[in-house]
């Protein structure tokens, strides 16, 4: 099926802010409460939330194979499992729908009451019911500076990082939507210089500014999914924050790597971005060298031109921007990840989420998390209020930001904003 609601030149009758990370060309999906206290599955046009559950019972994706309550759930998991075709689909007929030229909803007064909100009318929820979580390290520039950090330059790299998308299963329980607060985490860290570690709240909480994708059913335990086949089973992507306390991971990471130091809370933008809508953005990968196996060969434009930015706001002042990076610096992508995970017969299903890892570009302004920024907290980092960071301080939110833009066309995924409290 064509991708019609891709159309550059298409306008919508609702009000798009010329700077609106959400234009008639995006449509993602989301899932609100709205102001009669209806939960619904939801999409968003400029400042407009759209009620898709409303829609579809006015009748208006009348030909589309859809369930009657499809648009009624709490979360996207249902509608995710019907695959690309039923999206697409859905994609384009909210376009023609808001489209300026069409004016078979834009002159119903009575049915845009029922189906258009505006923001501050809703509240919105976690997309998807996340089954399983996986948590990638795949920028080279980030597990770079890290092995510098703690192995020394010549070390810096392990041996397998280079000849596969190296992983770890993550906590599903505890990723929550932006503006949702989290609380300092608590562990056992090894003090500088002494022997035996002690219990208390962490010193080093960090953020990670990362994406994650989210699947569809993929395959069956036991089957793989090819690295040709891996994006048609990729929904779409959020802004992703995996949230660290470095001085817990730091004394617990070895040998099975990360536990406490990560499953605390990670935040997640509320607008899930299709693939659909980001392939005007599509850009070659960093090169590969040595060349990876042959199930992580591909060809083609796999990675995504997506600015990405991190800013730090203390309680009443003003955010400091501290870091501006891109999601096409990764050198392992999304297609590469998925037919990695599954390579082993281990199934992939609908709502399952996949962290990036750390996002980090080649130059210092453009480090993915304190750790880096601060390099380790020896250089600590000014904010415009005249206060220092090493790491993230009690009442400071984390803002993530991203969006792409070619040739006038603008595609974002608006913000994952988290503040960080003091500990119980």
């Amino acid at each position: 099926m064509p991708n019609f609601a891709n159309n550059p030149d298409r306008l919508s009758w609702l009000h798009v802010d010329s700077q609106s990370d959400f234009p008639i060309q995006n449509i993602p999906f989301g899932v609100f409460l709205t102001r009669d206290d209806i939960i619904t599955i939801g999409t968003r046009i400029g400042d407009t939330a759209i009620d898709l559950g409303a829609l579809h019972q006015l009748g208006y994706f009348d030909g589309i194979p859809l369930t009657d309550d499809i648009f009624l759930q709490d979360n996207l998991n249902d509608f995710i499992a019907d695959g690309r075709q039923t999206w697409r689909a859905v994609r384009n007929r909210i376009a023609e729908l808001f489209d300026d030229n069409n004016p078979v909803l834009k002159t119903n007064v009575k049915h845009k009451e029922i189906v258009l909100f505006r923001l501050d009318e809703i509240e919105m929820q976690l997309p998807v019911q996340i089954g399983d979580y996986t948590d990638f390290y795949a920028s080279k520039e980030h597990a770079t500076n890290v092995g510098t950090m703690f192995r020394g330059k010549d070390n810096a790299l392990m041996p397998n990082w280079l000849h596969l998308p190296v992983g770890y299963h993550g906590r599903s329980s505890s990723i929550i939507s932006s503006g949702i607060p989290i609380r300092r985490p608590k562990g056992q860290t090894l003090p500088p210089g002494a022997e035996s570690p002690v219990f208390g709240a962490s010193k080093a909480v960090d953020f990670e500014l990362e994406m994650a994708f989210i699947t569809t059913d993929a395959n069956d335990l036991g089957d793989s999914i090819s690295i040709e086949e891996a994006e048609s089973y990729i929904f779409g992507l959020v802004l992703f924050n995996d949230w660290s306390a470095r001085d817990i991971q730091r004394w617990e990471y070895v040998p099975l790597g990360p536990f406490l130091g990560k499953n605390f809370a990670s935040s997640i933008s509320p607008w899930i971005v299709t693939l659909d809508a980001l392939e005007p953005f599509r850009v070659e990968s960093p090169k590969q060298s040595p060349t990876p196996l042959e199930y992580l060969q591909y060809k083609g434009k796999k990675s995504f031109d997506i600015n990405l930015e991190v800013a730090i706001k203390p309680e009443h002042h003003k955010e400091t921007i501290v870091s501006r990076s891109n999601f096409k610096y990764m050198y392992w992508n999304m297609a590469q990840q998925l037919a990695h995970h599954s390579v082993n017969g281990c199934p992939v299903n609908a709502g399952d989420m996949m962290g990036s890892g750390t996002i980090s570009g080649p130059t210092p302004d453009s480090y993915g998390s304190m750790l880096e920024l601060s390099w380790k907290g020896e250089k600590p980092l000014q904010l415009s209020d005249g206060s220092e960071r090493k790491f993230i301080n009690d009442n400071d939110t984390v803002i993530l930001r991203g969006h792409s833009i070619k040739e006038g066309l603008r595609i974002g995924f608006g913000e994952v904003r988290t503040k960080l409290l003091p500990s119980h």
